[in-house]
């Protein structure tokens, strides 16, 4: 048996780009959130409810929502994203 795992990435990228990940933050306190339904079914009763429990404890919140799922987040959208988020929860449901 060969325990070697590929992994296939399903993005349209031809040449993959190199990121390294964001350390996390030591609190969460004043930082904004941005959440994301990529719409698809009930992923936005679960951001709903995300967005209530940081509400109630003070946080910002902002919603945004992609175009339709079978598609990459428009460019414009995410650079929205980022300019107005320190942290951002994508929600995916069926």
């Amino acid at each position: 048996m060969n325990d070697d795992i590929i992994l296939l990435d399903p993005s349209p990228e031809r040449a993959p780009v190199q990121r390294s990940r964001r350390a996390r933050p030591a609190s969460i306190e004043g930082l904004r959130f941005g959440l994301l339904d990529i719409n698809k079914a009930r992923g936005d009763v679960l951001l709903t409810r995300i967005e209530e429990l940081l509400k109630a404890r003070g946080h910002r919140v902002n919603r945004y929502k992609k175009p339709r799922f079978s598609i990459l987040a428009p460019t414009e959208l995410k650079q929205q994203i980022v300019s107005e988020c320190d942290i951002v929860v994508e929600a995916l449901a069926d």
